[in-house]
């Protein structure tokens, strides 16, 4: 009996004792299998940041890229002395422009804007020298912008506003109320009025402009029937639209933002050029 117990002991100590050690047998497995699998989605998943920030990397390249092609390579210096608006343009390296372009029967276009958008001025500032231009200023004292538009043959350029003084305007800052959206989109000027039509003015679609001048005989105006020049309210968006042909003033553009513009719409009649005004608001 007493070995029979002891036999039963025996057993039982051994099958207790195999449990223990299989036990820690597979646990230990489980672990090195935890181990291996986090260390392949660790693997895996630094092959996937790698991945993506390549490709974030790229895009930015990319981009890099397109900002670096549309970067102006001409630099453009405005200044008004001795009643007279002087521009110098250089290229990056400092050396004289002389490779422009005739663009609507000018070389330059000229245009500047008083700080309330109130004074508008097309000028076509003549030759010099190299890289040197001028034209006589028409400025009272005061704080404006210039828009100096030119095509190089060589060189990117993108018309960017060039702020200036005449004269020596007072230093304190204005806060310039927004301009007011027209209600009405008829301008009488001399006797001659002219009316504005828009399709709907929605930021980043195609937009036409028609103008009827009501009869008006106009006259070809730098190879066209007429010219517009559109600005935002803080004279920083500048775009220059020709009409598609020479029988119609009908000009088509497109609005990069929403916001308040101003619109000149300019035509010639019995040899003087008429800038309409006009306040709109894209949305």
């Amino acid at each position: 009996m007493k070995k029979w117990i002891l036999s039963a002991v025996t057993y039982l100590i051994i099958v207790i004792f195999a449990y223990i050690v299989y036990d820690s047998y597979a646990v230990n497995v489980e672990s090195k299998q935890m181990h291996k699998e986090e260390h392949k989605e660790s693997e895996n998943s630094a092959t996937e940041d790698h991945g993506t920030h390549g490709n974030a990397s790229s895009k930015e390249s990319d981009e890099q890229h397109e900002h670096n092609k549309e970067e102006n390579q001409i630099n453009v210096q405005v200044q008004e002395a001795n009643e007279d608006i002087i521009i110098t343009l250089k290229d990056l390296s400092g050396n004289p422009l002389n490779d422009l372009e005739i663009n609507h029967e000018k070389v330059m276009h000229l245009i500047v804007v008083d700080e309330h958008l109130d004074q508008y001025y097309h000028l076509h500032p003549e030759e010099m020298g190299a890289g040197q231009f001028k034209v006589k200023s028409q400025l009272n004292e005061g704080n404006y912008k210039a828009f100096v538009d030119i095509k190089s043959e060589n060189l990117a350029y993108n018309v960017n506003p060039v702020p200036f003084e005449v004269g020596n305007p007072s230093t304190v800052e204005h806060n310039h109320a927004s301009l007011e959206v027209d209600k009405n989109l008829e301008k009488v000027i001399n006797e001659n009025s002219v009316t504005l039509t828009t399709t709907n003015l929605v930021v980043g679609e195609p937009v036409t402009l028609t103008f009827d001048v009501h009869g008006a005989e106009l006259e070809p105006y730098l190879g066209a029937m007429g010219h517009v020049v559109i600005l935002d309210e803080k004279a920083e968006e500048y775009l220059h639209v020709h009409p598609p042909n020479e029988q119609e003033t009908v000009f088509e553009t497109e609005f990069p933002h929403a916001g308040i513009y101003k619109i000149w719409a300019e035509f010639q009649v019995n040899g003087e050029v008429t800038a309409y005004p006009f306040v709109v608001e894209v949305k």
